[in-house]
């Protein structure tokens, strides 16, 4: 996208379909070019999630997501931490089981931003879908590198979120990439959350147009 391109309106959460987690590309140097990568591809939401950062480094590299995806119009995302999210203007906010409870965090984000679970059972995924979360997610399906030490939960976590029949966007998340989208799509996932099936292709633009080629269309 060119420089003078006028930026396209940011699209609702309920539109997204392919959700991307990254570090902040220090090894590869790459940030911002990987970011215009991603996006172009056709991925709707990139979260920053670096737990090696400190906090002045995380703003700087959120400063730079947030003008990328102006370019494009596309949503961009801040993990556990609310204080950064509400200091760099996130419009979404991603928290876990064992991070500040839903109604804290909506204390210290404000309204505006969409706020975001993680669901590892059942029961949590029932109680997400109640709950004032504006999205949840369900996982890990496949264990991966990227959460050490959480046990995978197998698809079968897809199937009850999908049997919930709730019109609140979720995402399964979890090792999902060529070779096991097919599986949580035909378990009954609409969206997914990816990580290294993106972050580790040689080409991002082309790794995420052929995830996006493997989703449903949102009815």
């Amino acid at each position: 996208m060119s420089a003078s391109a006028a930026p396209s309106a940011v699209p609702d959460l309920a539109s997204a379909r392919l959700y991307l987690c990254t570090d902040s590309r220090a090894d590869q140097g790459d940030f911002a070019d990987f970011l215009r990568a991603a996006y172009a591809g056709g991925v709707d939401i990139i979260q920053l999630r670096d737990k090696s950062i400190e906090a002045a480094e995380e703003l700087e590299k959120l400063a730079v997501l947030r003008s990328v995806a102006a370019e494009f119009g596309k949503l961009w995302a801040v993990n556990d931490r609310a204080d950064i999210a509400a200091l760099s203007g996130a419009p979404v906010f991603h928290v876990g089981q064992q991070d500040l409870p839903l109604p804290a965090a909506r204390s210290l984000v404000g309204p505006a931003i969409s706020i975001g679970l993680s669901c590892h059972d059942p029961a949590q995924a029932s109680a997400a879908a109640a709950s004032e979360a504006d999205y949840f997610c369900v996982g890990p399906l496949w264990a991966t590198p990227t959460k050490p030490g959480r046990a995978a939960v197998g698809l079968s976590l897809v199937e009850h979120a999908a049997s919930l029949g709730t019109t609140k966007p979720w995402f399964a998340i979890g090792g999902v990439d060529l070779s096991t989208v097919d599986q949580v799509v035909d378990a009954g996932a609409s969206r997914i959350v990816v990580v290294r099936a993106i972050t580790h292709a040689e080409d991002p633009t082309a790794a995420a147009q052929a995830l996006l080629s493997r989703l449903p269309a949102l009815g």
